[in-house]
């Protein structure tokens, strides 16, 4: 099996089974995915000195052991590919919403990911994950051109104009889920593709499928368990049933995502709308302090503001 791209070949070279699978990745995140140790860290809640003495191990045990960096075998690919996967949805993730900085969206970030995405998923036609992350890029980046407003200001999934949302792409996405699906192999791709796939499927933010994205967060948190995952699980479950509902489900991540942005602005917005504005102005100020993409940042200001008029 040859590997038709320079970069996607040096991806699967990079990721060599003797490191840990989270290693590996944030190793080659750093090497060939340009990605700063600040960058992966925050992709992975870590801090970035933890971070980086990952990265300083990684390179001293290579070197130690004489790790080999050559192309893979045919053989060698099935052992890697999660990584290469892995690798790719890190490196799209931080073009769909930078962790930092003066723009929200990294396009040359999240447009590179995609053509990886494109080849890997031609070399592997039969690996349902690998259409899977295909079709969640290819879903989510076709909101991109109603995501931000001509000055750069953040424009939330609720108010967006859907007209400019790319239909044929959200067709060809849904058309590359449901082949994955069909064949019975069900992964976190396949699922976030699915979840992304109703949004894109919704002619208004009234007419969301909540219920069944709810559902949908719960079966990812069982195949592959995180807190980002049971927070995004607790924001649909405060639109399926209620915002307390929903801030009941957040009582357990407190803790575990005290450090993350996200996790403060959406229990924010929960509390706005369980009418706790005291509270939400508070959490507002915490996702401000801790956020550090300027963008991002302003929306929350904006939200924040909005509070103190009523």
């Amino acid at each position: 099996m040859t590997i038709p791209d320079k970069r996607l070949e040096m991806l699967f070279t990079c990721c060599h089974p003797s490191l840990d699978a989270k290693t590996r990745t944030a190793l080659t995140l750093r090497t060939l995915g340009g990605l700063t140790a600040e960058q992966i860290a925050h992709a992975y809640l870590d801090k970035p000195a933890t971070m980086a003495q990952r990265l300083s191990r990684a390179r001293t045990k290579i070197k130690a052991a004489g790790i080999p960096y050559r192309i893979p075998e045919a053989g060698d690919l099935p052992d890697r590919v999660d990584a290469v996967l892995r690798v790719i949805y890190l490196i799209y993730n931080e073009g769909y919403m930078a962790s930092a900085g003066d723009t929200l969206l990294r396009r040359d970030l999240s447009s590179e990911a995609i053509r990886l995405g494109r080849i890997l998923h031609d070399l592997m036609p039969d690996l349902p994950e690998a259409a899977g992350l295909l079709a969640l890029m290819l879903a989510n980046d076709a909101r991109a051109d109603a995501r931000t407003d001509a000055s750069g200001a953040m424009i939330p999934l609720d108010a967006q104009d859907r007209r400019k949302w790319n239909h044929p792409q959200i067709a060809q996405a849904d058309a590359l889920l449901k082949s994955a699906l069909a064949r019975g192999r069900i992964g976190p791709y396949q699922l976030q593709a699915a979840i992304s796939a109703l949004h894109g499927q919704a002619a208004t933010w009234d007419a969301t499928d909540w219920a069944q994205i709810s559902a949908l967060y719960a079966l990812l948190d069982q195949v592959q368990p995180s807190p980002v995952v049971r927070l995004n699980h607790a924001v649909a479950v405060s639109y399926a049933q209620s915002p307390q509902a929903g801030l009941d489900m957040l009582h357990d991540l407190a803790d575990t995502l005290s450090d993350y942005a996200h996790f403060h602005a959406a229990k924010a917005d929960l509390l706005t709308r369980a009418g706790h504005r005291k509270a939400a102005f508070d959490c507002f100020q915490i996702a401000i302090n801790l956020t550090e993409n300027t963008a991002d940042a302003e929306f929350l200001r904006g939200k924040q503001a909005r509070l103190s008029l009523h």
